[in-house]
């Protein structure tokens, strides 16, 4: 994947991450929301977040020391 490619993708994650924080706090208001779909959505998050931040240490360049 060349930079491009990775700066498109990260743009597709952020924008998941976000849509799925908006509805992870909609759902926590409601306490008859079912909690295994949140708990769902919180791993879902969590691991675009993980990939959000591997991907953007992948466009760092490296610094020869």
């Amino acid at each position: 994947m060349d930079a491009t490619e990775i700066s498109a993708y990260l743009s597709e994650l952020r924008a998941e991450h976000r849509d799925l924080d908006e509805m992870i706090s909609t759902m926590s208001t409601d306490p008859v929301e079912d909690q295994l779909r949140l708990r769902r959505l919180k791993k879902r998050k969590l691991w675009l977040k993980d990939m959000i931040t591997k991907l953007e240490s992948e466009l760092i360049p490296d610094i020869d020391a």
